[in-house]
């Protein structure tokens, strides 16, 4: 399991654009992203695999076409449980606050793209504990928050 792509963008709703690197700041999110702040969804991530599984259904769609912040290899993302903790690259610690969301309004992305996954397929999560995460790194999962069941 490890980190694919990392995006940021400066408004919501909007393509992302892809970074080598980026700094996660605890009970915020990345710095300079429009979606950063004091709730529960700081980051948001999405699977290498759905994207590849867009691309295949004949969307022209990349790394943070669906604004995901980070794209990950090998994690079935709409199956975790929600509390789940992972730590990406050698310090950020996130946990899992929302599977999907509700879009109240079909957005840019998705007149841009023909769909949009994250409804579906995109995770959120609070970020616990910040640092520097790029490209490439692991993501190893450290199973539920004990204060989650």
């Amino acid at each position: 399991m490890k980190i694919k792509s990392i995006a940021v963008s400066k408004k919501k709703g909007t393509r992302k654009e892809c970074v080598e690197q980026a700094t996660l700041l605890k009970e915020h999110g990345i710095e300079g992203d429009a979606h950063a702040g004091p709730w529960h969804r700081q980051v948001s991530f999405l699977a290498m695999e759905s994207i590849e599984k867009a691309k295949a259904a004949g969307l022209t769609v990349d790394f943070g076409d669906f604004a995901e912040n980070i794209a990950t290899e090998g994690i079935d993302w709409p199956n975790i449980p929600l509390g789940s903790r992972f730590k990406l690259g050698e310090s950020v610690l996130v946990e899992v606050t929302q599977i999907g969301k509700e879009c109240h309004k079909k957005c840019a992305i998705y007149y841009q793209a023909g769909d949009c996954i994250m409804p579906r397929e995109g995770v959120f999560a609070r970020v616990l504990e910040g640092g520097i995460i790029r490209r490439e790194d692991p993501v190893v999962a450290l199973g539920k928050s004990p204060a989650s069941d």
